[in-house]
């Protein structure tokens, strides 16, 4: 490999390390000099490399941004309505007591198959937060367990847009990817489980202080979070109530009345309770008005019918692709009528735009005012700036990667070792996911290059596409912007969040190692 573009890469990471752990600059900043950096030592014309990150900004942005600010609106609608504590109910009475991050995996890899982990995420993040508020414990082991079970089945399952074009390329059955990547996904799935409940009661003493505070706000002053090995956040909290009930939360005795039945006002767990004895953060009803009570399945509508718009859309587009035999070629596909209208309404800023109309108009009831449906949107609004803006960094530090060469220096150079048949497309899509942080650009070039090897190796076609997709999990970092929604929403930064998110995405890819080989001898 050009040691030049070696010599790139490892500065870069080195320059997003050093300025997040050692100076008072945060990830953003730190994302665009990294760019810098990698762009001057690649030999890359600066006007070039400024264009580089101000394209791989506005396409990251373009891609998950509208998506974020609208996801992150409708978890504020449904915390403050009540909505997410009563699924958080459900998913509890569902799994029992001690399974929840079996829950949040499972749930996660279910949604992940035909949605985007970005928007997915943003969607469901609200049911971790009020499961773990309800327990007051385990955050990050819930928000690492959901995002990770995302991963899985956007990785391994068509018909997520990087399966499928993989198997397109390589010529692969696409029905037998899709078995063997969900035999893939639940065999993975206890990994992702066990390292979430390793890892989250360490970490859960880094949560930064905001995101600790929204999560564990109904914690009675002082209280432990029991196993998390963390302490929860005072319920004195900056979301008091203001004069137009923004917040809608008054402090009583050193908890917060309009919480969400997290603890007793003795200090105590709260046991759980039926939906009508679960305060909220509405306020008073006024004279006359019905009490507002929220059952599990109206509290699902705002996430589930744009889930569902988005999973119409992309199986539409999958069998009106195979239909016309175009899998892996979108020049050459031309939608028919329905898939046209599918595509639109499934769009995820269209359906999240449903979503967010069924939460206001749906879940509130009909006293809440608009000044305090604006103030819940504006708060959710603050609560996204920082991660948009970091989340567009990091896709503007993969766009200056994949345009200097690194990912294609990296696969044409793995390409060329003496290895198992099986291993070639398994380390190009590894060592381009390291390069340039995209999974589903990884698996598409290791793709690529392992096509036209494919019969010389002698592994199947499905051997080959599993192991481009396997491969192409390792190591979520810094130039991932999947990396950056998973640890903002879950509160962790620097070595936390390495040992947290990346870790848990290189447990799973070992874990897929020895699976892969497996598959390569039988298939």
């Amino acid at each position: 490999m050009d040691l030049q573009l070696l010599a790139a890469l490892v500065l870069g990471i080195a320059t997003i390390v050093a300025v997040v752990l050692w100076t008072r600059l945060d990830a953003f900043v730190a994302l665009l000099i990294a760019a810098l950096v990698i762009g001057f030592v690649a030999g890359s014309p600066a006007a070039d490399t400024i264009d580089s990150i101000t394209a791989g900004f506005g396409s990251t942005m373009g891609s998950i941004g509208i998506v974020i600010g609208l996801g992150v609106a409708v978890g504020k609608i449904l915390e403050v309505s009540g909505a997410a504590d009563a699924l958080a109910r459900a998913f509890v009475r569902a799994f029992g007591r001690g399974r929840e991050p079996w829950a949040m995996a499972s749930t996660g890899g279910l949604v992940s198959i035909p949605v985007f982990c970005d928007s997915g995420y943003v969607i469901m993040n609200p049911l971790a937060r009020s499961i773990a508020r309800r327990r007051q414990a385990g955050y990050v082991t819930l928000a690492l367990a959901l995002g990770c079970g995302m991963t899985l089945t956007h990785h391994l399952v068509p018909p997520t847009p990087g399966p499928l074009a993989v198997a397109g390329i390589i010529g692969a059955d696409l029905g037998g990817l899709i078995l063997a990547g969900l035999t893939f996904a639940v065999l993975l799935m206890p990994i992702v489980v066990a390292y979430a409940k390793w890892i989250g009661p360490q970490l859960e003493s880094n949560l930064v202080p905001e995101v600790r505070e929204a999560v564990y706000a109904a914690a009675p002053v002082g209280a432990q979070s029991s196993g998390t090995g963390g302490t929860a956040a005072s319920s004195t909290t900056a979301s008091d109530t203001t004069a137009d009930g923004t917040a809608g939360a008054t402090t009583v005795g050193g908890t917060t009345a309009g919480a969400t039945a997290g603890a007793t006002t003795a200090g105590e767990p709260a046991p759980d309770r039926e939906p009508d004895e679960v305060a909220d953060s509405l306020g008073t009803p006024p004279a006359g008005a019905e009490p507002h009570r929220m059952s599990a399945g109206l509290a699902a509508l705002p996430l589930l019918v744009p889930l569902l718009l988005i999973v119409a859309s992309t199986v539409s587009t999958a069998i009106d692709k195979n239909r016309q035999g175009v899998l892996a070629d979108d020049d050459a596909y031309e939608p028919s009528r329905i898939a046209e209208v599918m595509a639109f309404v499934g769009n995820p800023a269209v359906a999240l735009i449903v979503g967010i109309l069924l939460a206001v108009y749906v879940l509130l009831p009909r006293w809440v005012t608009r000044s305090q449906v604006g103030g819940w949107l504006a708060q959710a609004a603050s609560a996204a700036g920082l991660i948009l803006l970091i989340t567009g960094a990091g896709g503007a530090l993969g766009q200056v990667l994949r345009d200097s060469g690194v990912g294609d220096e990296l696969a044409e150079a793995i390409a060329s070792w003496n290895l198992p048949g099986v291993l070639v497309p398994f380390l190009i899509a590894s060592l381009v996911r390291i390069a340039q942080g995209s999974g589903t650009v990884a698996m598409i070039t290791a793709a690529s290059v392992s096509a036209p090897l494919v019969a010389g190796l002698g592994i199947s076609p499905v051997a080959a596409a599993l192991a481009c997709c396997a491969g192409s999990m390792v190591c979520s970092y810094f130039n991932d912007s999947y990396f950056w929604v998973v640890t903002r929403f879950t509160g962790l930064d620097g070595i936390a969040a390495i040992r947290g998110w990346s870790g848990i995405t290189t447990a799973v890819w070992l874990g897929s190692l020895p699976l892969v080989l497996i598959a390569g001898a039988i298939l």
